[in-house]
């Protein structure tokens, strides 16, 4: 496609949401807020207008819409923090910087996902515990290798200490209630985990 056809049909359009994803968003949601028992097909089904066949043609039952809840979101934080952690190869600050807005971001949009990761993820079974826990680990070191170039003086296991405790701050969303806008919510978010890597 030439430059004047891009600009003749304007940008392409997002990607339309599948009655899929409209689901488990609703199920995210009512797990994060009732708890994963609290919660049955029916109930999903009902809260989203889909009777009991139509749902299991989309999700063979609840362990299914957890895996497939929790493993994408791993996956896009690592592929999110490796990205930005390339994008300021040779300068560490703006790296960290770009990891922690990338972070808050996320934590911003996601607080059913985080909640339901919080406190349901031991419910899955070994492999996809296993594969999570994994890709865990791997956004972790994008953090951990970033601090070691800031902050020489630190040990691998000291860096693992402080990108963990920035995750707790920076993934307290679930909890915040909204009597401070969220743009003001994000600042005080990334200056807060800010001020923990970087031992200001």
């Amino acid at each position: 496609m030439t430059v004047e056809q891009q600009h003749r049909t304007g940008p392409p359009a997002p990607r339309r949401r599948s009655r899929r994803d409209e689901i488990l968003e609703i199920a995210v949601g009512l797990f994060a807020s009732r708890g994963y028992h609290g919660v049955s097909m029916d109930d999903i089904g009902s809260a989203a207008g889909v009777t009991g066949p139509a749902l299991y043609h989309h999700f063979a039952g609840k362990e299914a819409m957890l895996v497939a809840a929790l493993i994408p979101v791993s996956e896009g934080l690592l592929h999110g923090g490796r990205e930005r952690v390339a994008r300021h190869s040779g300068d560490a600050r703006a790296a960290l910087a770009d990891l922690i807005d990338f972070h808050v971001e996320f934590a911003l949009e996601n607080p059913a996902v985080i909640a339901l990761h919080l406190h349901e993820l031991d419910r899955l079974p070994e492999e996809p515990r296993r594969q999570i826990r994994r890709l865990q680990r791997l956004y972790v070191e994008e953090w951990v290798g970033v601090l070691a170039t800031l902050r020489p003086k630190l040990e691998p296991a000291e860096a693992r200490v402080l990108a963990h405790a920035a995750f707790g701050l920076m993934n307290s969303t679930p909890f915040l209630g909204g009597e401070v806008d969220r743009r003001r919510r994000a600042a005080l978010l990334r200056d807060a985990a800010a001020f923990a890597l970087e031992g200001r």
